[in-house]
């Protein structure tokens, strides 16, 4: 006997009852509401357009950002993006190469805010005048564990590339170097694991949860 294969569909279809029924708010797109909503959106914002998305976002931040060394191709920094999105990091900050793979992102990045800087230089003048704490995330010797830090309300986190990690330059530039508590086999965890590990981190101390 063969099973049944039906699965729910992804999203939501065209808006209940016509264009009649249209709501006449600007923040609703015309497209979605005809076509339908598939997007992988929470459900508050169903039928709004990018843009609109991205303008109430930018109201409800965290003050916590994002920072990734881009010096060779690597899918996790679409990853670390996307869950930068989901913890609604202030800024995502690219250093290196401008160009990224946005594969891992799933479109997220059209909501977040993405900085480029062309090195990490330029990424410590900005977080000097910012008067923000650099935080490089990795493990070896001097880091302080992750898990027992407290975490400044603003700051920025800085991740490497998968595998060899951060470079010299960015570990001199950091405030404070963190590892993440490991006790199994392996040297390290994938970079865009560690990085969802850290944002969570700031989200336990400082973030106010949804009731």
């Amino acid at each position: 006997m063969e099973e049944d294969d039906e699965r729910d569909p992804v999203g939501v279809g065209p808006w209940p009852g016509g264009r009649d029924a249209w709501p006449e708010d600007p923040r609703y797109d015309p497209e979605l509401l005809e076509h339908g909503d598939a997007r992988n959106v929470v459900d508050r914002y169903r039928y709004w357009s990018v843009d609109a998305i991205a303008a109430d976002l930018a109201t409800r931040r965290h003050p916590f950002s994002v920072a990734i060394e881009n010096w060779q191709h690597d899918l996790n920094i679409g990853s670390i993006v996307r869950t930068a999105n989901a913890f609604a990091a202030e800024a995502v900050h690219i250093v290196g190469r401008r160009r990224w793979n946005r594969r891992g992102a799933m479109v997220t990045d059209r909501y977040q805010r993405i900085v480029h800087h062309p090195d990490v230089a330029a990424l410590a003048r900005w977080a000097s005048e910012a008067g923000v704490p650099i935080l490089a995330i990795e493990n070896g010797v001097g880091s302080v564990p992750l898990e027992t830090f407290a975490f400044p309300e603003r700051c920025v986190l800085l991740f490497g590339q998968e595998g060899p990690g951060l470079t010299r330059e960015a570990l001199a530039a950091a405030d404070a170097v963190l590892e993440i508590a490991q006790f199994g086999s392996t040297r390290s965890i994938n970079a865009a694991a560690a990085a969802a590990i850290a944002m969570h981190a700031w989200i336990v101390q400082h973030a106010r949860l949804p009731r």
